[in-house]
């Protein structure tokens, strides 16, 4: 990042930081304690704090953590704080899991309003780009984003507001990014068309560079360059959001699901290794904002920094 670009993104980040501290008036709250927001992965970093300022406006949240133990103690923290936070076990790569989790949602609270799919994995830091472990980033990032939003959708409930999606991603799964894009023209230009972008055209790209991966020709077949299979997991990510937005796009007033991705920047946390330049409170400001934000019927977008960026 040049020093120019990094010079606007900290002025752009102060500017963030102030619009935090004003506080929504009551003609903007759609949201009320009744609402119910699910946060994946919610028991550290970005999961954690989103949590935090979600809880903070008001709702009721239910944190996911694959330990359960570990879901426990960091839900302890925000209810000292007096935020009304729970927690449940869940692991997105087991059906059952999944399943479970919904049963219990459902007679729980009845269903939810707000997901927020944090949990992800990425096994590279620095400069290494390794795909040892690629079908567990994908898995884990793209499938098991897809199989809770499939798991979800039906308890969403019905709301003058609209139902909220907001996929944590990344920059780095841009199709059209001027650095760290896939080469291949014709299938970034398939990935772009919204009209005929499908779930299969999706799943056979991700499917094929998982092929490439096995036999080892995975360098040559014009992926990006940068975290491999990161990108490419959330390039699926962003996809598939504009995807989703498409297809929901037509539901009936009073039942309208709103889904949206977001870049929270290079954050300081486990998934980085800690070596990031964001905050976890920067990272989560603007996945808590498009969640939250009134009177706006805003879906298929990709933001950072509570600005729209281009896919």
């Amino acid at each position: 990042m040049g020093h120019k670009e990094k010079s606007r993104k900290d002025k752009r980040l102060q500017e963030i930081s102030l619009l935090r501290t004003i506080p929504y008036s009551d003609h903007q709250r759609w949201w009320s304690k009744e609402t119910i927001a699910v946060v994946t992965g919610g028991n550290r970093g970005i999961g954690f704090e989103i949590s935090r300022q979600l809880a903070d406006h008001g709702v009721t949240v239910v944190l996911t953590s694959r330990d359960a133990s570990v879901g426990v103690e960091s839900i302890k923290v925000l209810q000292e704080g007096g935020l009304d936070v729970h927690c449940h076990q869940l692991d997105i790569l087991d059906s059952s899991s999944v399943n479970e989790f919904a049963e219990w949602l459902k007679e729980e609270y009845g269903g939810l309003d707000i997901l927020v799919n944090n949990a992800g994995v990425n096994s590279n830091m620095g400069s290494d780009n390794s795909v040892e472990n690629a079908r567990k980033c994908i898995e884990t990032n793209y499938y098991g984003t897809k199989r809770m939003i499939e798991a979800m959708i039906p308890l969403m409930k019905p709301s003058a507001a609209g139902g909220r999606i907001v996929n944590v991603s990344s920059r780095l799964g841009r199709l059209n990014g001027k650095r760290n894009r896939i080469e291949n023209e014709e299938l970034r230009e398939k990935l772009s068309d919204v009209e005929s972008l499908s779930e299969e055209l999706i799943d056979e790209t991700i499917n094929n560079f998982l092929q490439q991966i096995e036999d080892g020709s995975w360098k040559t077949g014009g992926w990006p360059q940068t975290f491999t299979d990161y990108s490419v997991s959330k390039l699926a990510v962003n996809t598939y959001t504009r995807y989703m937005a498409k297809k929901l796009s037509d539901r009936p007033e009073g039942e309208k699901i709103y889904i949206n991705c977001y870049c929270p920047g290079w954050v300081k946390t486990a998934l980085t290794g800690y070596a990031g330049s964001v905050t976890v409170e920067q990272g989560a400001d603007t996945g808590v904002w498009i969640a939250l934000v009134p009177d706006q019927e805003i879906t298929g977008k990709f933001f950072a920094e509570r600005r729209e960026i281009n896919f």
